[in-house]
Formats: C-alpha cells, structure tokens, sequence
C-alpha cells in the first residue's frame, strides 16, 4: 500500500511539472547546452538598426544555406506587394512543375488556385518549396528568371558571398551565402509588418480549394520560445548541416543572429539563443541624440524679428556595451539666416561622429511657418 501511495504520488508530482514546463513563459535558451551543440561552421550577432557586428565567427566563409534561402524568395515577394503590383489576395494558378516540388511543402494541387497572401505565409510559417516556386514562377515567368533577379538584389544589398540557385534552398552546388550576407537580407525582411503578421504565427491549418487542409507548423521554435523573438528562418540539408537566422527584440535593440553549418536542430537554436542572450546582456542603445539636444537652437527669419524653431527627422543611439563611455560629437550644418520657411521643411543637418568617424547625417527640420518678409516688415525693422 505504502510502495503504490509512493509511485501514485510521484506520478502527481511528474504530471505538475510537465504542465509547468508547457506552461511557463518564454524563456531565453531553449536548449540546456552542451560542448556537442556549440559547435557551428558559421555565425554572426548584428544590431539591427547599425548593423553593427556584435559577435561572429567565420561569417563571411561562403557556405550552403538550405532554406534560409527563402528569406530572399520572401523579400522580393513582400517588396512587390509593397508597391502594390499584386496583392495577398489576388489569385495565381499553381503549375505542376511548382506543386511537384519535394522537401518541405504544403503539398498544393496542381492546376488549382491559391491566393497570394496564403502561399507567402506557407512558406514563411512552414518553409513550403512548392509554395517558393509557384510565387517564383508568377513574379519571374520561371523560377530561373526569378533566380536572376535574386541574384540582382543581392548585388544591390552588397552580398558579395551569396550566389543563389534556386528559389528554395535545394542542394545546389552553386548556391552558397555567408552568416553576415543572410543577416542583411534577415534585416531587410524585418522591414515589412506582413512579415511579422504571418511569422508569428505557430500553428495554423493551410486550406486547399478542394477543402482538405495541411496543418502548418512553425519551424523557427524561436518563434514561441525566445523572450522577444521577432521572426527568423530555419534551413536543413545534408549538406548545409543546420542553419538559422533569427531577429529579437529588448529593450529597444533589435539583434539578428544567424547559424550556419550546426550539428543538430538543437544545437542551431541553442547557438542562436546564447548570442542573442550574450547580445541583450552586454550591450545596450545609448541614446545621443533626439529633440532635446535641438531645443535651444533657433534660425533667425531675415528681414522679421522672429526666429524658427527646429527638430530632428530621427533619434540616434550608439549600440555599445553596457560599461562603455561612446566616443561622440554632433556636428550642427545651419544657415544663419532664411528668407522664408514652412513647417517640415529641411533646413540643415547635423552630422553624427563617432570615434572621428562621420557614420550618419540626420535632418533638421523648421517646426513652424514663417513667410518673407514685406517692404512693410523692412521699413519696421529700420524705424525702431
């Protein structure tokens, strides 16, 4: 009696934890580490908004990246509904040499037709091959000519380890990228808030016109695991081992971490989450320069007795660590005069200078309307 009390106790005390465990909040590191998961070909750690290098390790060896891949299918997909040449809703016709596409798919019916929207969100959410090509085909004519144009705005993008293959992330022995490339392209993507509104997402059936339905899952586990995670792309073949690029935010700074070349699925998550965790726990955004730093800085209006009131375009804070004193100045370019002005107009700049370097010109703009001065304001200013 006393041995069944025991086992029935244990087995009570088994089952609370387990409902602990799948009910706790999002935690930093997914996976407890270990030597055999912290070995990686290729990684990187990069603040969003600088594209400061944080950390990294090998990040520009030029290495296969599976599906990680898609974050450029992706990126012209969102970049062309952007600016309206289709929409998520417009409908496209799959074609059989998309919907026979192997690895990783949503399995789409060939001949059939699919909205827009869905066929992105597949492959954001679920990494659908099938799903890449048929978007590749509709922008592209093929997936050929869509590679081309892959290739194209990773020129633009300054990717000068990155040659793209296919659409998809296939074994491919002429497709590679690098951790620092596919961190620039992850930044990109982050731009667009469809992004955001179909990454988040973990679970969600993907619905045929023929009324069956595929359960998509996730495959970035940092999506519901991770403190802060704000999406990413997973990727895994032989030959590319385990990739991830993945994005976080606290605290306002945003990281990027990518891992190529990893042992194990864990262990691409688990390298992930240390960088990001080292990233957020030793460096911080110092914030130098906002509306305050302006406040007593006014242009005269020639010919009136009134000044002009400024503001910055945009804030700037220097990504540092955490126990650092940044080396800065602020260098104000202002006219000493202006005939006339209108609110928001841009009136000068001031220069951001960081370890002697000039490494951004921000926008100062009039906060008020004033309109050039008359004979009558003229006359005024030499009578008094």
């Amino acid at each position: 009696m006393k041995k069944h009390l025991t086992l029935k106790f244990g087995a009570i005390i088994f089952a609370v934890l387990s409902l602990f465990v799948l009910l706790m909040p999002n935690i930093g590191v997914v996976y407890a580490q270990t030597d055999a998961e912290t070995n990686c070909k290729a990684s990187i750690l990069i603040e969003r908004s600088t594209k400061k290098v944080l950390k990294e390790n090998n990040c520009d060896e030029r290495l296969p990246i599976a599906s990680v891949t898609k974050l450029m299918t992706i990126l012209l997909t969102l970049e062309r509904i952007s600016a309206g040449e289709f929409g998520v809703d417009d409908v496209i016709t799959v074609s059989e040499n998309a919907s026979g596409m192997g690895g990783s798919q949503i399995f789409l019916d060939a001949n059939a037709e699919y909205k827009i929207g869905e066929l992105l969100k597949s492959v954001i959410v679920a990494s659908a091959n099938d799903s890449s090509v048929a978007l590749a085909e509709h922008i592209a004519g093929s997936e050929n000519n869509f590679v081309k144009l892959m290739n194209e705005k990773a020129t633009a993008l300054g990717l000068t380890n990155t040659n793209y293959a296919n659409c998809t992330g296939l074994p491919s022995e002429s497709g590679y990228s690098s951790a620092r490339d596919q961190a620039i392209v992850l930044n990109e993507v982050l731009n667009y808030d469809l992004y955001h509104e179909y990454s988040s997402i973990w679970l969600e059936d993907f619905t045929h016109p023929s009324g069956r339905t595929t359960q998509m899952a996730n495959t970035n586990k940092l999506s519901r695991f991770y403190d802060g995670c704000i999406g990413g792309k997973t990727g895994s073949t032989n030959q590319a081992k385990y990739c991830l690029a993945v994005g976080a935010k606290r605290n306002d700074m945003e990281l990027i971490s990518v891992v190529l070349g990893a042992d194990n699925s864990k262990a691409r998550f688990n390298i992930a989450s240390n960088l990001l965790n080292e990233g957020f726990s030793e460096y911080c955004a110092k914030n130098i320069f906002d509306a305050s730093c302006v406040k007593d800085k006014t242009i005269r209006i020639k010919g009136l007795d009134r000044v002009t009131h400024i503001a910055p375009e945009r804030g700037y804070s220097i990504i540092c660590k955490k126990d650092e004193q940044p080396n800065y100045s602020l260098n104000y370019n202002l006219p000493a005069l202006l005939t006339e002005v209108k609110t928001g107009e841009v009136v000068g700049n001031v220069e951001i200078v960081v370890d002697g370097v000039v490494v951004d010109r921000i926008n100062l703009l009039s906060t008020e309307t004033h309109e050039e001065a008359s004979l009558f304001d003229y006359i005024k200013q030499i009578t008094q």
